[in-house]
């Protein structure tokens, strides 16, 4: 069985490392906009039974890229460009490639499992709440793995 935990962990990690900015597992993080969103939306299974070590899994999150006011000046708020931005940022961290070897630009390390695909499932854009100034775009990233 492919453990979904790892998964999450490192998918976290390399949002953080490669944008700069840090990503709230289902929960805000500690600091104010901008920040990333992560959820775990489902898994497939395929190959072998569940319980077999040999399946291959497909995990589908959602990523959503939270823009917000510039603490730095009073009055301001999120703006798409800004949440734009971040889910460019975003989609390049999980998907770009070296046009030269065709590596991923940034590994995805899981213990006990292969990542051997990436996909944007679904690209649901940006939707912005105008009474608190904050504009979100939503990602939703399908990794396929196997054991």
């Amino acid at each position: 069985m492919i453990a979904r935990l790892p998964v999450t962990t490192a998918l976290a990690e390399l949002v953080t490392t490669a944008t700069g900015f840090p990503v709230g597992r289902g929960q805000k993080p500690s600091q104010d906009p901008p920040y990333y969103l992560l959820h775990s939306i489902h898994a497939q299974v395929s190959g072998a039974p569940f319980a077999d070590r040999g399946e291959d899994s497909s995990l589908v999150y959602q990523l959503t890229a939270v823009s917000g006011p510039d603490p730095a000046r009073p009055g301001s708020y999120g703006v798409a460009d800004q949440a734009e931005l971040m889910a460019d940022r975003a989609r390049t961290a999980i998907l770009g490639r070296d046009p030269t070897t065709g590596r991923w630009l940034h590994d995805l390390t899981v213990p006990g499992a292969r990542v051997i695909g990436r996909n944007l499932d679904v690209e649901a854009g940006a939707a912005s709440d105008a009474s608190d100034g904050i504009m979100s775009y939503a990602l939703r990233i399908r990794l396929d793995l196997t054991s």
